[in-house]
């Protein structure tokens, strides 16, 4: 059976699939626990909560589902901004100027600290044992993998390259998600430049199966049960889908975003840094056409994402999607609103029907 897969066996679940972990408050935990209780693996992107955020949040998905779930943590980036200057603040505020009285709003205040300390979350997330603790942009330290090790929680690593599989591979993480360019939201890039690193789904994931020896999930571009019948085929254990899940009922996602999701836009995406600091894909709007003239002379994350913050959140709230971050993949447009269960139940449906229809040819 297509069901049965070290992915499966190692993580306790039934089906193959994973949702891909959302950031900016589009996880929601309704969404992991209705993926999980469906049989796949439901994952939170919880890299912007603090280290009490985190032990609730456990809390709350272990009252929400008995299935295994997974916890989601950015790891940090060598030579990314913990501080800014008055005059930086300054140049970079004046920039935004325009968009922030039209919404409403303030300059932005420096905050005591941009993000959440990784090392205070990554101990918080170990003390809450969640069955399954993945991590983006980079490999976790080794003390942390043999602290998850010796607390039964299983790791799961991304890479965005061949070089970077490799790097997880040898540092002992259990499952690696190979994430195609396709993908939508963040490029987990690591060791290159992630503009240098921008390797298609299909190219990856054979490459990637080939060069290691943990069990490789396949992201980027999946979304319905041709997609999960092909990534089995290029030898991936398990698929992980975002777009598709984005769209679900129990998103996060605001008004805005799903219009847009579900719209002609939907067909087109763009790689842009001008939200967080950042490279991700998502749907083109007014902000991004504004900002891309200047994204050589923004700042890095986290100091981008938190000058955009209020402006996002803003629209957010106003229904606009203007100025939303509109996180999608290269598959967006075959995504569309549905409980998350139900879409849980049309990708095996449909991954047994192409199977099918292969072995009938």
């Amino acid at each position: 059976m297509w069901t049965d897969t070290r992915l499966t066996r190692q993580l306790g679940l039934r089906l193959p699939i994973v949702q891909g972990p959302f950031g900016g408050g589009m996880s929601t935990a309704a969404l992991a626990a209705a993926v999980s209780n469906a049989g796949g693996l439901g994952s939170f992107g919880a890299h912007s909560l603090s280290p009490p955020q985190l032990g609730e949040l456990v809390a709350e998905l272990r009252r929400l589902t008995p299935h295994p779930f997974a916890l989601n943590l950015w790891v940090p980036q060598p030579g990314e901004p913990s501080t800014i200057t008055p005059a930086e603040l300054e140049r970079h505020v004046a920039r935004l100027r325009p968009i922030l009285r039209q919404l409403g709003l303030p300059d932005p205040e420096v905050p005591a600290a941009f993000t959440p300390r990784f090392e205070e979350q990554v101990e918080a997330a170990l003390e809450a044992r969640p069955q399954v603790l993945s991590f983006v942009m980079g490999v976790p330290p080794a003390a942390v993998v043999d602290a998850a090790k010796a607390r039964g929680i299983a790791l799961v690593g991304t890479a965005t390259t061949v070089d970077e599989a490799i790097a997880l591979d040898q540092a002992g993480v259990d499952v690696i998600v190979a994430s195609g360019s396709d993908a939508g939201g963040h490029r987990g890039a690591f060791l290159r430049p992630a503009r240098e690193s921008l390797v298609g789904t299909l190219s990856l994931v054979p490459q990637v199966v080939d060069a290691v020896k943990a069990p490789v999930v396949a992201a980027g571009g999946i979304a319905d049960g041709r997609g999960v019948a092909a990534a089995l085929a290029l030898g991936a254990e398990g698929v992980q889908i975002g777009t598709a899940f984005l769209a679900c009922d129990e998103s996060g996602a605001s008004a805005g975003h799903r219009r847009a999701l579900a719209s002609p836009r939907a067909r087109t995406t763009v790689l842009t840094r001008v939200f967080s600091g950042r490279t991700a894909r998502g749907l083109l709007n007014e902000f991004v056409e504004a900002m891309t003239p200047h994204e050589a002379d923004l700042p890095d994350y986290p100091v981008q994402n938190w000058l955009t913050q209020p402006i996002r959140r803003a629209a957010a709230a106003a229904e606009r999607d203007d100025h939303l971050s509109l996180w999608a993949g290269q598959s967006a447009a075959l995504a569309r609103p549905r409980p998350a269960a139900e879409l849980v139940a049309a990708l095996v449906e449909q991954t047994e029907q192409v199977i099918l229809g292969l072995m009938k040819r």
